[in-house]
C-alpha cells in the first residue's frame, strides 16, 4: 500500500508559478506510474499529467501542455508538478495518484489533495 501527501498549493496571481510535491510512503514507489489530477468546483476530476515509473515518459492534458512539467525523484519517493503561466481556469484541488495505467480508474492510491487558486 502507498500513502500519498501533497503539498505546495496556494494562492497565486495569473501568470505566476507554483510547484506541487507529492511524498509517498513505502518501498514500492518506483514501481508505480504517478499522475496528477485536478477537480474544480462542480466539475469532474480530470487528468493533468502522468509519468512512467522511471520518469522516462511524460504525458499531459492539452490544457496544460507547455506550461506544466511533471517529474519524479525515486530516491526521495516524491513526484512534482511545476506549474508555470498559471491561469484562473487552473484553479482546482490537485491530487496525486499512484497506479499502473492510463485512465483514472487505473490509479489505486490517492492523496488528500492540495488547493490551487489562481486570481485574475
Amino acid at each position: 500500500q502507498v500513502q500519498l501527501v501533497e503539498s505546495g498549493g496556494g494562492l497565486v496571481q495569473a501568470g505566476g508559478s507554483l510547484r506541487l510535491s507529492c511524498a509517498a510512503s513505502g518501498h514500492t514507489f518506483s514501481t508505480y506510474a504517478m499522475g496528477w489530477f485536478r477537480q474544480a468546483p462542480g466539475k469532474q476530476r480530470e487528468f493533468v499529467a502522468r509519468i512512467t515509473t522511471t520518469g522516462g515518459n511524460t504525458f499531459y492534458a492539452d490544457s496544460v501542455k507547455d506550461r506544466f512539467t511533471i517529474s519524479r525523484d525515486n530516491a526521495k519517493n516524491t513526484v512534482y508538478l511545476k506549474m508555470n503561466s498559471l491561469k484562473p481556469e487552473d484553479t482546482a484541488v490537485y491530487y496525486c495518484a499512484a497506479g499502473f495505467g492510463e485512465g483514472i480508474a487505473s490509479y489505486a492510491y490517492w492523496g488528500q489533495g492540495t488547493q490551487v487558486t489562481v486570481s485574475s
